[in-house]
């Protein structure tokens, strides 16, 4: 699932390359996907994009000069993503039979195309006026990156919540943009439990998780700066320390990496620096295993 880093990598690399270009076609291949009607899709037809944002793991493509003022925001959820191509290709897309779930065709030949692998569509594409219509948008907590996001403003998210930490980096309510992987990395990082809870974290703690977040998404943001989209999830896989590498050797301490199977997701951790050499239980079980 691409996460905040890579979004913003993605965010970078279309800002550099789509800018002041016009819509000339939007082919809607996966009718699911468009979770809007009112800017009509084809209101995006001849208008010019004005920039390139990010809102959490949100892309908002802001135009202007069509039919109306409208924004192209889309979530690439678990299996999503967008290829790039300075040729657009000129096959014709069969809604059902294709990957490819939004085409987007650009005045100088280029375009892109939205496509989500696996038989779970969760990929969504918004056409809206203002990106706070969309409702994920509205929901979303603070932005880590945002230089206003201090040590104090993550102690006063994680103050009286008797959740886990894990749960809590998760929740784009609380924090947006950091997903399953780099809440992972950042725990990590910060030799701390997933399980542990929010509420009973010290000031220790909280400095401690502060710069682990701070150092993990800043290496992760520079890592996918200037990568074109084709590279940017090769470039988060080599980055992760713990994420995606269960069986394998902590690079800090040695010990295996060992993971926590959930429904449909799973999380990873090192119990030398995270657990004090516990070894975790699926939590629908049991807390840990003694």
């Amino acid at each position: 699932m691409p996460e905040m880093p890579e979004v913003q990598g993605l965010v970078e690399f279309l800002r550099g390359r789509v800018t002041g270009l016009e819509v000339t076609r939007v082919a809607v291949a996966n009718i699911a996907a468009l979770k809007t009607y009112d800017p009509p899709v084809d209101a995006l037809t001849g208008a010019r994009i004005d920039a390139v944002a990010r809102h959490g793991k949100f892309v908002d493509l802001a135009t202007s000069g069509g039919g109306t003022a409208a924004h192209l925001v889309f979530h690439l959820a678990k299996a999503g993503w967008l290829r790039f191509y300075d040729q657009l290709p000129s096959t014709v897309i069969r809604p059902g039979k294709t990957p490819i779930a939004l085409r987007v065709a650009l005045s100088d030949g280029s375009g892109f195309d939205l496509t989500e692998a696996g038989t779970k569509k969760s990929l969504a594409v918004y056409v809206v006026r203002d990106p706070s219509d969309v409702p994920g948008i509205a929901r979303l907590g603070p932005d880590p990156l945002d230089p206003a996001f201090t040590r104090d403003t993550l102690a006063g998210l994680l103050a009286g919540r008797r959740t886990q930490i894990k749960g809590v980096l998760r929740d784009q309510a609380t924090i947006a943009g950091v997903g399953n992987a780099y809440s992972d990395e950042i725990l990590h990082a910060a030799k701390m439990s997933p399980y542990a809870l929010a509420s009973t974290l010290d000031d220790a703690d909280v400095d401690r998780l502060f710069q682990a977040m701070t150092d993990t998404l800043a290496e992760a943001v520079a890592a996918a700066s200037g990568k074109p989209p084709a590279e940017l999830k090769d470039a988060k896989r080599r980055g992760m320390k713990v994420h995606g590498r269960r069986g394998e050797a902590c690079p800090v301490c040695g010990d295996e990496v060992r993971s926590v199977f959930f429904a449909d997701n799973s999380l990873e951790y090192c119990p030398t620096c995270q657990t004090g050499g516990k070894i975790l239980a699926d939590r629908r079980l049991s807390r840990l295993l003694k």
